[in-house]
């Protein structure tokens, strides 16, 4: 009767899990995982929270002009059901870049320039900052959470670390950390993306993360 009862509460909890997937909003700017027909691909390591706060580093290597080029920014990411605010910072502490999305659209503020305003955030940030940043993907990647090439769901663990997105991204989970509570799962720690480009040739992003808070 035990081993039942555990059985049910471990489908109970991944059902959870992908029933809150499947009610973040669908669109070019705030992409979550939510296309019919989707399986699991492992356990979950966390629940998905639609609240998040967290600060990291973002070092980036890609081409320009048939050269290498490489940055190295740290970055904030505020997130609630409905916007996404990222702000990227020089490693002095200067502003950037803010990029708020909303489901309507999203819009780009840097010092010294007028706001850009568009309805696909990943196409802006790419135009401002000629570099990828796959902004739409990151609301379920930062978590653990992606949509495979086969358009299946992939939960990520510390034994399940690899998958290639269906827009391409090839997706790795380097390390990760715990919350030093025993009943929380780990959460990502430093995730690696790579994909090859048209504008920017072979792309490369290292994203670590240094501080997480969930609501």
């Amino acid at each position: 009767m035990r081993d039942t009862l555990c059985a049910l509460t471990h489908k109970a909890a991944t059902a959870i899990a992908l029933g809150t997937l499947l009610l973040l909003t669908a669109c070019a700017t705030l992409e979550s995982p939510d296309d019919a027909g989707l399986t699991t691909a492992t356990s979950m390591p966390r629940a998905y929270s639609e609240t998040l706060d967290l600060d990291g580093r973002l070092s980036v290597q890609y081409q320009k002009d048939d050269k290498d080029e490489a940055i190295h920014v740290s970055f904030t990411w505020k997130q609630s059901k409905e916007r996404n605010t990222i702000t990227i910072l020089s490693p002095l502490g200067q502003i950037l870049a803010t990029i708020a999305v909303t489901p309507d659209s999203a819009t780009l503020t840097q010092s010294g320039q007028a706001p850009r305003s568009a309805a696909d955030a990943d196409a802006l940030a790419q135009q401002a900052l000629g570099w990828p940043l796959p902004v739409s993907g990151l609301r379920s990647w930062l978590q653990g959470y992606a949509i495979d090439a086969g358009n299946r769901t992939f939960i990520a663990s510390p034994s399940n670390t690899k998958v290639t997105t269906r827009d391409g991204w090839h997706i790795r989970y380097q390390s990760w950390q715990d919350d030093n509570q025993p009943a929380t799962p780990s959460r990502p720690k430093r995730i690696d993306l790579e994909r090859q480009t048209e504008q920017a040739g072979k792309v490369a992003i290292r994203i670590v993360l240094d501080n997480w808070q969930t609501q």
